[in-house]
């Protein structure tokens, strides 16, 4: 075993962290691919069952690959423990329902991914639990939103499309102060940008499908927090539910993290490019970058990020009919509902992600027929530069 040694920086913790060797001494992590395994005795299967002798019982409650995706994710986190899920949505529903019961209520920001608004405002009052959706932004509307039985805050920051940010520090000291958890999705961000935990957060989720594995290949998800969470609440909820991982996408997901670093640098340095590009565009109407200046909430994104984004919300003046002109002109960048590749994608988000929602609901979300979410890849910056040019062109 390879335990994280306390002056590692996040690229030595993402190449070797959590590492779980064979008695073969395999240099690339192995692929636990079992369902179950093998007890000694039947003494010793009634102790693993009991908790007093460690080890693995069922690949629904732990595997060892698994296990290596989740230490490696501590590490970077800063967690003290994590439960990988079979996708991003798995996460995100498992961190919500496994703490909360009927008759409890959830204040959440009114900007989330489509899917996850589904579960706060479709699925959670199924089963008796209230929700309130706020202006993220706004403190006052937190506050404002708050009950006597209000058990967790829920949000996403950076904004899923429009990358609008929430003041996470400031969101955890109210939740504290009611005796609620925060839950962050810090998929936008990603864990090398922004730390969640540090700011105060209760748990954190990401989609590992994005960024994490970042090359289009496998789903994931993972949530972290303290163990006694994990303990208390996840725990049951998922040895008996089953989100798991699979052990190959673990695998998968572990050779991602291994070039994280160098995929988000690149691909913020691309973005923050083509977020230049856009604002001098007279075509666009509108351009969110968090590393921008002109950011709505520039303030906070330097307190809060310790950079800007691999992504870019920009909005056309021709509206869908000139978004749409736009992505199929492009000859580089894909049109896709993905985002943190290694490819360049693009989304209209109000006919993909979004729309589910009225149309005043992406109002308030400030997604508009124009609204586009670039997720900026690998590609050589002036090649993307030049396909952006000549689709503007045409819309």
């Amino acid at each position: 075993m390879t335990d994280k040694s306390d002056d590692w920086k996040p690229q030595t913790a993402l190449v070797h962290g959590g590492t779980l060797r064979s008695q073969f001494g395999e240099t690339s992590e192995a692929i636990y691919l079992t369902q179950g395994f093998l007890y000694e005795s039947a003494e010793a299967a009634e102790a693993r069952f009991k908790g007093e002798e460690p080890g693995f019982i069922y690949s629904r409650y732990a595997n060892p690959t698994v296990d290596m995706f989740e230490k490696r994710m501590c590490a970077l986190e800063g967690a003290e423990d994590a439960r990988a899920t079979a996708s991003g949505m798995a996460a995100v529903s498992a961190a919500l329902l496994c703490s909360l019961k009927a008759g409890d209520h959830v204040v959440a920001a009114r900007a989330l991914f489509g899917s996850c608004r589904w579960v706060v405002e479709t699925l959670m009052p199924r089963y008796g639990i209230e929700a309130t959706l706020v202006d993220g932004a706004s403190l006052a509307a937190w506050e404002g939103a708050v009950r006597p039985n209000t058990k967790l805050f829920f949000l996403e920051s950076p904004t899923n499309p429009t990358l609008e940010v929430c003041d996470i520090a400031a969101i955890a000291s109210l939740a504290n102060g009611i005796g609620a958890r925060l839950v962050v999705d810090n998929v936008f961000a990603t864990p090398l940008l922004q730390k969640p935990l540090e700011l105060g957060a209760h748990v954190v989720v990401y989609s590992a499908t994005k960024h994490i594995d970042g090359q289009g290949r496998c789903l994931g998800g993972v949530i972290l927090s303290d163990k006694e969470w994990i303990d208390e609440h996840l725990h049951d909820y998922f040895r008996h539910t089953g989100p798991s991982l699979s052990p190959f996408n673990a695998w998968t997901l572990l050779k991602g993290l291994e070039t994280l670093p160098l995929r988000v640098r690149q691909q913020m340095e691309n973005a923050a490019r083509a977020a230049d590009y856009l604002a001098e565009h007279p075509k666009v109407a509108r351009v969110v970058y968090p590393g921008r200046k002109d950011h709505p909430q520039a303030d906070l994104v330097a307190r809060q990020m310790k950079g800007g984004s691999t992504l870019v919300c920009f909005d056309l003046k021709g509206g869908k009919e000139a978004a749409f002109a736009f992505e199929n002109a492009l000859r580089i960048i894909g049109i896709s509902n993905n985002l943190g590749d290694a490819k360049s994608l693009i989304t209209h988000p109000a006919t993909t992600t979004h729309k589910n929602l009225d149309d005043d609901a992406r109002a308030q979300a400030g997604i508009g027929p124009g609204t586009l979410r670039l997720s900026l890849g690998l590609e050589d910056v002036e090649d993307l530069i030049k396909d952006i040019d000549q689709a503007l062109q045409r819309a």
